[in-house]
């Protein structure tokens, strides 16, 4: 069995990057374009263009989940993603309370280590970045075949 979901790892770690994603660039599409509910639920309304922090995160939250979708640019979109969402949980949610749950922060912290997994992890499979390196002809070791880290 243990086989079996080994030889899965790189297309469940593939559909994860790409659901995450596709959540994460929404999520930017809603507080920029005023789409999918608008900007934190205000029924098509926007982010101010250049307002800080608000424009920012959704400018970061559109491109870095649209790259870390196509799996271009994965590690490096989803270490600025990470970074843009723990600053998004301790400057914003922390200062309500202390436990995510509590402080309405379980989103940001979901995000910011699901972000962090990917910068360890690479893109999996289905990935623009796998498809790019065959093309360059660099020789990458298959994620199925990669050793684990033991702790």
């Amino acid at each position: 069995m243990t086989g079996r979901l080994n030889s899965a790892q790189p297309y469940a770690l593939g559909l994860f990057r790409i659901v995450v994603g596709l959540v994460f660039a929404c999520h930017g599409a809603a507080s920029i374009f005023g789409v999918l509910g608008g900007a934190m639920g205000t029924h098509g309304g926007t982010v101010p263009a250049g307002t800080w922090p608000g424009w920012y995160a959704a400018a970061i939250q559109l491109v870095g989940g649209v790259l870390v979708l196509l799996g271009l640019g994965t590690r490096a979109a989803a270490f600025v993603a990470s970074g843009s969402m723990a600053y998004a949980y301790f400057d914003v949610h922390q200062k309500a309370a202390l436990w995510p749950i509590q402080n309405g922060g379980d989103l940001p912290v979901l995000f910011c280590w699901s972000f962090l997994l990917l910068v360890f992890t690479g893109s999996g499979a289905f990935g623009l970045d796998t498809l790019l390196a065959r093309r360059t002809g660099q020789q990458k070791q298959p994620a199925a075949e990669q050793t684990p880290v033991a702790a």
